[in-house]
């Protein structure tokens, strides 16, 4: 499965509104973990089974709580038995169609 998500804390005090150290707390957590991932300006990507994968954005959620009073997450899942790599499969062929244009 892919999960791709995004985690940030509110009521942080910060006067500049900045999350980038709770992210870079969450995306530490994903790194570590060993599971195939990307990172992008808005969510974390992340493949495995159901109970790694949740494992991680649990782990990488509390992580981000440390940061502030509250925590967002928004999470989307691409559930496809029997399928792996395809956190690069699917831009893979994407790019094969775009260039058969």
């Amino acid at each position: 499965m892919l999960v791709s998500f995004s985690v940030a804390p509110s009521g942080t005090g910060r006067a500049d509104g900045s999350v980038h150290d709770a992210v870079a707390a969450a995306v530490r957590i994903v790194r570590d973990s060993g599971l195939p991932n990307h990172t992008d300006a808005m969510f974390t990507t992340i493949e495995g089974d159901w109970d790694e994968v949740f494992d991680v954005v649990r782990r990488a959620t509390d992580a981000v709580g440390q940061f502030g009073s509250r925590v967002s997450l928004v999470l989307k899942a691409d559930i496809r038995p029997g399928y792996s790599g395809e956190l690069t499969g699917k831009v893979e062929r994407l790019e094969k169609a775009l260039d058969e244009d």
